[in-house]
């Protein structure tokens, strides 16, 4: 009865993550064809753009880990993708139109391959640093890809607060693992930070400080300017 406990409660645990993934690589491969689908895309265009915005972060993330990609051990994956393609193709007209379709869709994606990042980091045994880092490439990474295949400015080097919010994400994970709480219940608990930055950000328009100065090509044109200036005064 013990053992039949513990393979129940291990077989409830995975099924949580798997669930976590498929609803993850969903989210991502809409907010993926939402944008090639606004840059006027073909449907297998749209489909790269949206295979890659799901699997792109945790591919990384798997490699850097040395453990096989998720994605190679079962179809499910890119039949997701295409079922993506097809939810798009028949709501097309509103997805597109919609900026907060994709703005959701972003989100939830973002959230939970954040987690998803930082659980397959403690489960192959890394330290809680190096687990932040990888929810946090699994989570964003994709995006990026997707902004550079469109060619758009990825959404982490904007003002919006993105990675940000994915590494608070990661960091409420990590503190609630430490104080030995459920792995369902940290994974909740971190992707709602996630979640509600995003939120938060988007309603108060938050963002990080922007680095200023001048580039070379104005201080080349002040130094000429006051050149100028002295030698109009000599004479």
């Amino acid at each position: 009865m013990l053992f039949a406990d513990a393979a129940g409660a291990v077989f409830s645990v995975h099924s949580f993550l798997a669930v976590l993934e498929y609803v993850g690589v969903l989210a991502c491969a809409i907010s993926g064809l939402r944008i090639s689908t606004a840059k006027h895309f073909d449907m297998f265009g749209a489909y790269v753009v949206g295979l890659v915005t799901a699997i792109g972060g945790g591919s990384l993330r798997d490699v850097m880990l040395g453990v096989p990609m998720f994605w190679m051990q079962q179809p499910g994956y890119l039949v997701c993708t295409f079922f993506a393609v097809v939810v798009v193709w028949a709501f097309g007209r509103r997805i597109v139109n919609e900026n907060i379709t994709w703005f959701v869709f972003d989100t939830i994606g973002l959230a939970l391959f954040t987690v998803l990042g930082v659980q397959k980091s403690f489960a192959n045994g890394h330290a809680w640093w190096i687990a932040v880092v990888m929810g946090m490439i699994t989570g964003a990474a994709g995006g990026v890809m997707r902004d550079v295949l469109v060619n758009d400015v990825p959404l982490i080097f904007r003002s919006e607060l993105y990675a940000t919010a994915s590494m608070l994400g990661a960091l409420a994970y990590c503190g609630a693992h430490a104080l030995g709480v459920d792995l369902r219940i940290c994974a909740i608990g971190g992707g709602l930070v996630v979640v509600a930055m995003r939120i938060l950000a988007q309603r108060y328009k938050w963002a990080l400080p922007k680095l200023t100065g001048r580039s070379q090509v104005h201080r080349l044109a002040a130094h000429r300017r006051r050149d100028s200036h002295r030698s109009g005064d000599a004479h």
